[in-house]
């Protein structure tokens, strides 16, 4: 068992490119959010605990996101069927992806060797990355623990935007 060969990416690096399909009967692509800051976010397993907090605060913060012009995109390896129904039980609107072959996980750098009771397995590091309308990262969370976590990106989000007003005027 390896740990991921590719890096994680760096701020104002362009991020690997992803075509996936998500929630909704959606399609998500790098190509498609290209115009606009968009949020990604890397989640272990659909409706566990930590992932389901951390999906329904993206959720509860959507609006503003929006009204900054940020659309989010959740990610993990599960298949559509369980995407789905994490998406219709938990009424989360913006589409969660599905990377069942691993190819965005892996590019991400978020595909790590992990340990719990001693077992070590392969699985996805919970990660978020905000990325920017050309498709350059701007920030980067890593390991991330769901508590206040979405509050912490919107609020970078928040600095980040007053700081390209300030710069326009």
């Amino acid at each position: 068992m390896s740990k991921a060969s590719i890096p994680f990416p760096e701020p104002g690096s362009a991020v690997p490119d992803f075509d996936m399909p998500a929630s909704g009967g959606r399609t998500v692509s790098l190509n498609g959010e290209k115009g606009h800051p968009f949020v990604l976010y890397f989640y272990p397993k659909a409706n566990t605990s930590g992932c389901t907090k951390e999906a329904c605060e993206f959720e509860a913060a959507l609006a503003d996101l929006q009204k900054d012009g940020v659309s989010v995109i959740g990610v993990s390896r599960d298949g559509m069927p369980a995407i789905e129904k994490f998406a219709a039980d938990h009424a989360l609107t913006f589409p969660l992806a599905s990377d069942a072959d691993g190819s965005v996980t892996e590019a991400y750098g978020v595909w790590v060797e992990k340990s719990m009771y001693g077992r070590k397995y392969m699985g996805i590091e919970r990660a978020t990355f905000f990325v920017d309308a050309t498709g350059h990262l701007v920030q980067a969370w890593r390991k991330v623990k769901v508590t206040n976590h979405v509050a912490t990106v919107r609020k970078a989000i928040t600095a980040l935007t007053l700081q390209a007003g300030a710069r326009t005027q």
